[in-house]
């Protein structure tokens, strides 16, 4: 636990470095972003340049929610590693090998982006008229939770050999499980200091989840494969 807690310390410091930064700057950005308003009365400058101060606020904060796991999985790679590799190890079953490292780059960029694209989204519904208030929050602890859990269990999916559309098969398979998973984990995040603390459980959280859902397709597969002879011999006693 004081391995993993490690890197998301480091992550948090940075973020909240990274705020406090914006906010000391926050008047001269507003500015810099509306220099249409220089020409209004006072209280009209003012009252624009405070929503848009209030939006890069708003839009920076959405940001640092979704990208924070990913980030921090970034920076704690050796630490999380390790705490997977010892999952594996007491679980069995499986010797963990060694996960590429451009390719978990790669895939860490995409999810990057990805958090970017749903932070935009779950900004946008929390934007609509009266439904708003109810709709960004529940959007946004959906689409959090989806991607934290595929964010988790990239690196045992990616030990066994599973590419993405792969591994994107089997989270559709569980799709509950998926985000029973994530978003708990997610709503663990929003408290205080919570992802300093949850992270490395979530870890190893999510090498359970990855076999679980392993073993649930191998459980599909071979009862598929016990059919196909049946339906083989009926088809054969056809006419």
């Amino acid at each position: 636990m004081a391995l993993g807690m490690v890197p998301a310390a480091i992550v948090l410091a940075v973020v909240v470095l990274a705020v406090s930064l914006l906010a000391a700057n926050l008047s001269g950005i507003a500015a810099w972003l509306t220099p249409f308003a220089d020409a209004w009365g006072e209280a009209e400058r003012e009252f624009v340049r405070g929503a848009a101060g209030a939006i890069v606020v708003v839009g920076v904060l959405v940001l640092a929610f979704y990208t924070f796991t990913t980030l921090t999985l970034i920076v704690g790679d050796p630490f999380y590693e390790r705490i997977w590799r010892r999952a594996e190890t007491d679980l069995g079953d499986f010797e963990p090998a060694p996960v590429g490292f451009w390719r978990s780059v790669g895939e860490s960029v995409l999810l990057v982006l990805r958090a970017v694209g749903y932070g935009l989204l779950t900004f946008a519904a929390g934007l609509v008229p009266v439904v708003g208030s109810v709709l960004g929050p529940v959007t946004g602890a959906l689409l959090g939770g989806h991607l934290l859990a595929r964010e988790l269990t990239q690196r045992p999916f990616q030990a066994r050999g599973l590419r993405g559309d792969a591994r994107r098969r089997l989270l559709r398979g569980s799709r509950a499980r998926e985000l029973g998973f994530g978003v708990m984990t997610q709503l663990c995040f929003l408290v205080p200091g919570g992802a300093i603390v949850v992270m490395p459980a979530a870890v190893v959280g999510s090498t359970l989840l990855a076999r679980e859902l392993l073993g649930r397709a191998a459980a599909r597969d071979a009862a598929t494969m016990t059919t196909q002879p049946e339906g083989g011999a009926a088809s054969g006693a056809s006419p």
